[in-house]
């Protein structure tokens, strides 16, 4: 299992309507990954607090291979969002999770 991480950068004049805009980009891009064999979960947003109109889109995918081949399909799906609201064409990276031991106490006492 992977994780992708899409960069989506939006145009500054967008910056009060981040929620609206990715969900408009998770209804195009969305159904299909859904219906991918590889699809291991729903995605996770992350909006950055200093740059509001910087987001993350986050979610685990069965291989690398098979998230390449389902995002080379999206290019005519996104390509009027991008040009539309986008500053940038979006960023894709992926990411494996480096196995790591939990030292921690379980009695520890966590300030909430």
């Amino acid at each position: 299992m992977i994780h992708v991480l899409e960069t989506w950068e939006l145009k500054d004049d967008y910056a009060d309507r981040v929620p609206e805009l990715m969900q408009k980009m998770d209804n195009l891009v969305g159904p299909r990954a859904h219906e991918h064999p590889a699809f291991l979960g729903h995605a996770t947003f992350y909006q950055h607090e200093h740059q509001a109109t910087k987001v993350w889109v986050m979610y685990p995918w069965r291989s690398r291979e098979e998230a390449e081949e389902l995002i080379s399909g999206e290019a005519s799906l996104i390509s009027e969002f991008e040009e539309t609201y986008c500053a940038a064409p979006r960023e894709i990276s992926y990411l494996t999770e480096v196995p790591h031991e939990h030292d921690h106490d379980d009695d520890h006492e966590h300030e909430h």
